[in-house]
């Protein structure tokens, strides 16, 4: 029996993590059970991934049927559920190819190199990127580099070349490094930042990108990862400025949690990538395509992107009615089920708070309490996410208020 070590070191597993004490044995709907019976309300759905929900009877029974049929077989076949899934993501979407990966960062580093070798082949050889201060797209080398946090970037230097960074929703800073840089032949951005504090950006914003994009000759390329699938009250968040991007990468909610990636294009931009280009050994194999199919079937179905948008409105209104008198509460935004709730004040030790209150929270930008529920919440469960998270904030600036109102001066 593996030894269990102290803190957040587990017998053999790298120490990449800092676990909470709780492990989970099932999951229905919105609920989770621990090893020892209690029951907790998923306010994280495993960090945006499973919309649908734990043990949604769609994608269970797709999984069965098709690891009863073929697990996967390798890229070198044709594919029909990759098939039929790129169809129904690209008509969805209005673009025109798609590579399948295993996760968003691999998608993102498919879209890097879309932009790369599309670049190459217009006589550019050393392209740059422009990405956003405060943004993330993932943890290998290239997207590591593309991510504006140093703090994960730390140690593991040195970093990609062929990045340009400017703030985040500033349209006037893309057009000053438009003017600087010659070699810009793409812009990457999250249409919510998701990992930086659920910042949304000012109406305007993406389509102003598209505008500064289309006039430059540079490719928009949106990273849906976390906003996507739904979770803002759209299919996919661009939607909401009537725009549509060159390149869209997803992940996360696009498996419900089996893992995907997937990185699709439109015009140029679709057929840059050709045999021998690119590839993955298990990207788009059968089993993670009918489970995606099997999730667009269920978004369809219960118009969950429309309900996230009402459930998402309904759990930031009753937060502001509740937290209105604190002034420590610097804003509560977000889009849809993607809800950020700022502080004035670091405030991870709230997770742990959460989580002995029952609640599944997440703390990032480190004073942003990030709730991220199934799309398939009902109102009972949006209320009792507005009463337990109100609580725990409250408590948490009324002690914090009451230790400063008691610490002698030096």
């Amino acid at each position: 029996m593996t030894q269990q070590l102290p803190g957040h070191l587990a017998g053999p597993l790298m120490a990449t993590y800092s676990r909470l004490p709780v492990s989970f044995e099932r999951g229905d709907g919105a609920w989770l059970w621990s090893v020892d019976g209690r029951r907790y309300l998923d306010a994280l759905s495993g960090i945006a991934v499973c919309g649908l929900g734990h043990a949604h009877p769609g994608v269970r029974e797709a999984i069965c049927e098709q690891a009863s049929q073929l697990v996967h077989v390798s890229n070198l076949y044709r594919i029909p559920a990759q098939e039929a899934l790129g169809d129904r993501l690209c008509d969805a979407a209005g673009m025109e190819r798609v590579f399948f990966a295993n996760s968003g960062a691999e998608a993102n580093e498919a879209a890097i190199k879309l932009a790369r070798l599309r670049a190459h082949g217009r006589g550019i050889q050393r392209p740059e990127i422009l990405v956003m201060e405060n943004s993330f797209h993932g943890r290998t080398l290239a997207t590591l580099t593309a991510t504006g946090n140093r703090k994960a970037q730390a140690g593991f230097e040195p970093l990609v070349s062929g990045f340009v960074r400017v703030p985040y929703d500033d349209l006037g800073a893309v057009e000053i490094a438009a003017g600087n840089r010659t070699n810009i032949v793409a812009v990457l951005v999250e249409p919510i930042q998701g990992e930086g504090g659920v910042v949304v950006p000012s109406a305007g914003y993406l389509a102003g990108l598209r505008e500064l994009c289309d006039r430059h000759g540079w490719l928009l390329m949106l990273d849906e990862v976390q906003a996507g699938m739904g979770r803002t009250g759209k299919l996919f968040a661009y939607q909401h400025e009537g725009i549509r991007p060159d390149v869209m990468t997803l992940a996360k909610g696009l498996g419900n949690g089996v893992p995907i990636g997937a990185c699709l294009a439109r015009g140029e931009a679709a057929d840059v990538l050709g045999p021998g280009s690119h590839g993955s050994t298990f990207g788009g194999n059968p089993i993670a395509c009918r489970a995606a199919l099997a999730v667009l079937d269920a978004l369809a179905a219960d118009d969950l992107p429309a309900h996230a948008a009402a459930m998402g409105e309904r759990i930031r209104t009753g937060l502001r009615d509740a937290l209105a008198d604190l002034s420590g509460v610097v804003t509560i935004r977000g889009r849809g089920l993607m809800i950020g709730i700022e502080l004035d004040r670091p405030c991870a030790d709230l997770v742990a708070t959460a989580l002995s209150a029952g609640l599944l929270i997440n703390v990032t930008a480190q004073r942003v309490v990030r709730l991220l529920p199934p799309l398939i919440i009902d109102n009972a469960q949006a209320a009792q996410i507005v009463d337990t998270v109100a609580h725990i904030i409250r408590d948490f600036l009324c002690v914090d208020a009451t230790d400063a109102a008691i610490t002698p001066e030096a």
